[in-house]
């Protein structure tokens, strides 16, 4: 017997990262597909309240998450700090984000200023995820993911390029 753990965790990070790309590149079909059937997201109801209490649950409700940020022009996460615990075909984990919420409607500076003004603002939220995953048909998926918004930033934005999805 092989002790695949390092395979695994290589693949729940991949699951990770495969997430944060669905979400930054608005993808709500990827998205959804990173879940179990009926696998839920549970987030805060910010700004009310930080910690994870509003559920989404099967594909149908994942799909429309990317499209809740469409407000912001455009975001950024970040995934690290990946910890899991593997039992077989179950496991459960926390991985933190640095997730970047960006909100801007002329990405030029003004023309004839000698000071850089903002151009909009990044709302960045620090974010402790806990997952419970579930391998189906050989790959490793969400049955639960819980967003632990831990605190919000607010830096201005100087300049941006076009956003390219």
């Amino acid at each position: 017997m092989t002790d695949d753990h390092p395979r695994d965790e290589l693949e729940l990070r991949g699951l990770s990262t495969s997430y944060a790309a669905a979400v930054d590149f608005r993808d709500g079909v990827r998205f959804a597909a990173l879940f179990v059937e009926g696998g839920e997201l549970v987030v805060p109801d910010y700004p009310t309240d930080f910690r994870p209490v509003i559920t989404r649950s099967g594909h149908e409700q994942l799909e429309l998450i990317p499209r809740a940020l469409e407000h912001y022009r455009c975001t950024f996460h970040q995934m690290s700090n990946h910890e899991y615990s593997i039992d077989g075909d179950a496991a459960n984990g926390t991985v933190r984000c640095v997730a970047h919420h960006l909100t801007a409607s002329d990405p030029t500076t003004p023309s004839g200023s000698s000071e850089p003004s903002s151009v909009g603002s990044d709302f960045i939220w620090y974010i402790r995820y806990s997952d419970d995953y579930r391998r189906v048909d050989n790959r490793w998926k969400f049955a639960r993911r819980s967003v632990h918004l831990q605190w919000v930033e607010e830096r201005p934005v100087l300049r941006m390029a076009p956003v390219r999805h």
